[in-house]
Parts: structure tokens; sequence; C-alpha cells
């Protein structure tokens, strides 16, 4: 079946030389993807990361206003 997609330029010419690569055809690719994808293998883009938390305890220096965000870039500039 044939069907029109609009891929970015960019995203195509990757697929373009990856297909070149493995020497199969970019119609090819773009159906390995798709079967992949459907198929529920992750996607490196959806992947979840991580996020530090800090756990730490004392709150904030006496006297810097948490709702300002000049007073906390101001006291984190500050070298006390």
């Amino acid at each position: 079946m044939k069907t029109t997609l609009d891929i970015n330029d960019r995203l195509l010419a990757e697929a373009k030389v990856a297909a070149a690569q493995q020497r199969t055809s970019l119609t090819r690719l773009i159906e390995e993807g798709l079967a992949l994808r459907l198929r529920g293998a992750p996607c490196p883009a959806v992947r979840n990361p991580r996020i530090a938390v800090y756990k730490g305890r004392g709150g904030l220096v006496a006297g810097v206003n948490a709702i300002s965000n000049k007073a906390l870039r101001d006291a984190a500039d500050d070298d006390a």
C-alpha cells in the first residue's frame, strides 16, 4: 500500500543513510521501525529519566525569601 508521510528532514536524511549502510530500502527500514514500535519495544525518547531528589534537612538560610527568584539566585551565588 502506498501512503504519504510528513517526516522531519533531518530524520529522513539519517534514515536514508542508515538504510544505505544496512543495504536495505528506506521502506523496509520504516516498516521494521514501525513493527518494533507496535510490538511495544521501548522507544528511547519515551524513557522516563530518573530525577535527582535532595533529601537533606535544614531548609533555607534565614532571611531568604523562598517565593522570590531573585532572592534565591542571589543566595545561590553567595559564597557564605
